[in-house]
């Protein structure tokens, strides 16, 4: 059973929400929350699988409160948003978010985007995602590589460079030749070697090197 927090200061979006995850038999709503401040807290609480977050939302903003959850939990945040990529969402991608659905999103989208979270994978709206690119490749490589990287092995530098061209852990699993559970321990290990908390900000991570 995945379980599930909503994030969203409308609470008619939070029944929306609700409504199309309930009908899914592995998926159970335990926590929802109308603040940033809130979803930390019962993030806290209830421990989800996934955190379906707002990002604009009065006090704590969505960015914030996704910085605050993948320092302290294990939880993983998918970003909802009315945007499309603005520098909203590059700043949740980098504050740890697993990735982002537009809310227009149908709910065979949004169902699958929260068990591919829940497994580890990130998630880019389509639309988006094009855009997110192209944004990576008008930037050189910017910055030193960071404490940790010198500690990866070779294999889990050629994990890094995979993650930077955004494949998922299946096709991981099929350019490496491994299966579905060495490529988790690949890539955990390489999020911890660096500090970092999602697959997202390796990808990040990746291109702004180079690799």
């Amino acid at each position: 059973m995945i379980t599930v927090a909503l994030v969203d200061d409308h609470a008619a979006i939070r029944s929306g929400l609700a409504m199309m995850l309930g009908r899914q038999d592995d998926i159970e709503i335990v926590a929802e929350a109308d603040n940033g401040a809130s979803a930390v807290t019962v993030t806290r609480t209830h421990e989800p699988d996934v955190v379906l977050m707002d990002i604009r939302m009065p006090g704590t903003d969505g960015i914030e409160a996704t910085r605050q959850i993948v320092a302290t939990t294990r939880s993983r945040v998918l970003v909802l948003t009315t945007f499309d990529l603005d520098e909203y969402v590059f700043a949740a991608l980098r504050a740890g978010a697993s990735g982002f659905l537009l809310k227009t999103a149908t709910s065979d989208e949004l169902t699958g985007a929260v068990r591919s979270v829940a497994e580890g994978d990130a998630v880019l709206a389509p639309q988006a995602a094009r855009a997110l690119i192209g944004e990576f490749v008008q930037l050189p490589p910017k910055r030193d590589a960071p404490p940790g990287f010198d500690d990866l092995t070779e294999r889990e530098r050629e994990v890094l460079a995979l993650l930077g061209a955004g494949l998922s852990n299946a096709e991981l699993s099929h350019r490496l030749g491994v299966g579905g559970p060495t490529v988790k321990t690949h890539v955990s290990r390489v999020l911890s070697k660096l500090h970092l908390s999602s697959r997202v900000q390796a990808a990040i991570l990746a291109r702004e090197l180079g690799l």
